[in-house]
């Protein structure tokens, strides 16, 4: 049992978390790795740049997309709270529980089916300008990977019954084999038919066989990273079972006090859609060309994969060091609110932004000088998409510590349980996108990509300027010039270390069609490698020179992770409540949007439900003041009103259905 609310964790729990985040840090880190790994195995077997990459990578963001438009923003905001909230009944929840697991599923077996049935329709709906062949092609693709929604949905809540239990790690590593299997399917493409360098592989050329490797595995991945999850589940010994009769479940309730999130989340999801529609255009024209046999000028269209391995690569710094200290901040910016301290709010976002910056400014200006040899390395032995992945990743790469800094500030928002101002923003950035789209599609069909490209650095800076304004309005200022002099000071350093590396790359021949960085991909790697830790080195020295402090306040809470105290404890009952305010550029499925921090241990719970739980009870009014100066605005999914867990009054509690 877990120690009392407020009072200190035992020696033994404390070592228990701490190997707990351990187990949990180093499950993502290699999940990035083989993350990479895949995207490198891809570019391999099909070529970066290739009709039939595009047309897959289209399709197999898909599932993640409709699962996100249709379902994301419901599970997010009204099924993990609950499940959370009904854990700590006298059964654990398990009626309950079962009862939602059961109209979850129901609702993701119906959805899963109708839009995999729709197939041609949902193609036709969010790509532009595909021939018939390819449409065809893009089809066989969708009905191989939509059925990954219903296991993106299963493996949600899965994961959020284990954390609900305190079960943090299998979660962390199911998505590990996910990516085994993809890349065991990959790798038996090249083995069998070879890679792309070697042998194309074109739409002429392409069977069902060749689908069932590319396609099929990756939908097999996801059915094994969402399986593997039942061992542990099982081994709660929960008693889980189907139970039908949902009235009273309380999720009516739920979805109500969760509209702005729903609709948040479904206005960000339409608009990418719209823009991944308009990035299709350039791959369609690619074909055409090469039909006309114009290969020169096709081989120099960017195609949506490009956009896509770029947008992998550039979400990098943010993934690993901004999602991490936005977790840790959290908690206090929510105490704060709850006292109704701004000023302590407002330390806590300047604290936020500033020790951030030093790893995501450092990461835009390595990304930048860098990009020549990602391109390369991630190229599939294709110099000319290398040179465009490389041209798309500097247009994005400097908009890195912006949309870091977005993330951070829209956190201040939800722990001031203000759902409605996240709405409005994005709106707000949801309309630029997709005006801007609009007239990107009219530009030269070489153009486009780093079009878009530029659409989402630009919608980074205005994401900045919008969250700004309106966080000017709830704390009066911002701490503006000690963020500005640390920002500009990480600026000059990083600036000192890519002028340190472009030395580097030049003495490599990073700047030479035919210097060693562009002689093959291993010796892209080699590049990598050897100017990476070189810039790094110059940047942390450069860092203490200018009197750089925030790398300090960077390393305790980033390595808390690894060795975590209960004062450094993320919140337990939260999923991702980022729901789309950075635009996003990459539709792979993120499993860490599903994944909860450790329980608390030692907060100020003060005014939470009885026993120490997270989630207060509906009737206890909010303390916090919203930006608009509205008192009282529940964040939805953090005070979703049941009543008391277990003993749902609409049905029996403990009676087994008949």
């Amino acid at each position: 049992m877990p120690p009392p609310a407020g009072g200190a964790a035992t020696p033994a729990a404390q070592s228990s978390e701490a190997r707990s985040s351990a187990v949990m840090a180093a499950g993502t880190l290699v999940s990035r790795f083989l993350g990479f790994g895949k995207t490198w195995m891809l570019a391999a077997a099909l070529g970066l740049g290739s009709t039939v990459t595009d047309t897959f990578i289209n399709a197999n963001n898909l599932p993640n997309l409709i699962f996100l438009l249709v379902a994301g923003g419901v599970f997010n905001a009204v099924l993990v709270p609950q499940i959370i909230k009904a854990s700590k009944g006298p059964d654990r929840g398990a009626d309950y529980i079962s009862r939602l697991l059961t109209l979850a599923v129901v609702v993701l077996l119906s959805l899963t089916l109708l839009v995999t049935l729709l197939a041609p329709w949902v193609i036709e709906l969010t790509t532009q300008g595909y021939s018939p062949q390819q449409k065809s092609l893009a089809v066989s693709f969708a009905f191989w990977c939509l059925p990954q929604i219903f296991f993106y949905g299963l493996y949600a809540l899965l994961t959020q019954v284990l954390n609900a239990n305190g079960a943090f790690g299998p979660a962390m590593w199911a998505p590990i084999l996910n990516n085994v299997v993809a890349i065991a399917g990959l790798g038996m493409f090249i083995w069998i038919l070879g890679a792309n360098a070697s042998n194309p592989h074109t739409l002429d050329n392409w069977g069902s066989f060749q689908t069932f490797l590319v396609a099929g595995f990756s939908t097999i991945g996801v059915v094994a990273q969402t399986a593997i999850l039942l061992i542990p589940v099982l081994r709660l010994r929960l008693g889980l079972r189907p139970r039908f009769g949902w009235r009273g479940v309380g999720l009516g309730q739920a979805a109500k006090l969760s509209v702005w999130t729903l609709a948040t989340a479904a206005v960000g999801q339409l608009a990418f859609l719209y823009v991944m529609r308009i990035a299709t255009i350039p791959g369609a024209e690619r074909l055409r060309l090469e039909r006309a046999g114009d290969q020169a000028a096709a081989a120099t269209l960017p195609g949506n994969a490009v956009l896509e391995v770029a947008s992998q690569l550039y979400l990098l710094p943010h993934s690993i060091i901004a999602l991490s200290l936005a977790t840790v901040l959290f908690n206090r910016m929510t105490r704060a609110s709850q006292d109704g301290n701004r000023a302590e709010l407002r330390r806590a976002l300047s604290h936020g932004l500033r020790t951030m910056a030093v790893a995501t400014v450092f990461g835009a200006l390595a990304l930048f000088a860098l990009a020549g040899p990602l391109g390369m390395f991630f190229s599939g032995e294709n110099r000319q998409d290398g040179v465009m992945l490389a041209q798309t990743l500097t247009i994005l790469a400097l908009s890195t510590p912006f949309m870091s800094a977005n993330f951070m500030m829209s956190r201040v928002f939800y722990a001031n349980e203000d759902a409605r101002t996240p709405f409005f923003i994005q709106l707000v950035l949801a309309i630029v996108n997709v005006v801007a789209a609009f007239f990107i599609q009219f530009l030269p069909f070489d153009q486009m990509i780093f079009a878009i490209a530029f659409l989402y650095t630009g919608g980074n800076i205005l994401s900045v300027v919008v969250s700004a304004t309106f966080l000017r309005r709830l704390l009066g200022h911002l701490d503006g010039p000690r963020v500005a002099s640390s920002y500009i000071r990480m600026g000059y350093a990083a600036l000192g270390s890519a002028l340190a590396g472009a030395g580097g790359l030049w003495l490599l021949g990073s700047y030479k069609a035919e210097g060693f960085a562009w002689s093959s991909r291993p010796a892209a790697l080699v590049t990598i490698v050897v100017v990476g830790p070189v810039m790094l080195a110059v940047y942390l020295c450069l860092l203490k020179v200018l009197r750089v402090t925030e790398l300090r306040d960077l390393l305790q809470p980033f390595l808390g992770r690894l060795r975590r105290t209960p004062a450094a404890a993320t919140e337990r009952a939260t999923t991702s409540v980022d729901t789309g305010l950075i635009p996003r550029i990459s539709g792979e499925f993120d499993a860490a949007s599903f994944r909860a921090g450790p329980e608390l241990r030692g907060e100020d719970v003060s005014g939470w439900e009885a026993g120490g739980g997270y989630l207060p009870e509906e009737e206890v009014p909010g303390t916090a003041q919203a930006s608009q100066g509205r008192p009282e605005i529940p964040l939805p999914g953090r005070r979703t009103y049941q009543g008391q867990a277990g003993h749902n009054p609409h049905f029996p509690f403990g009676r087994r259905k008949k």
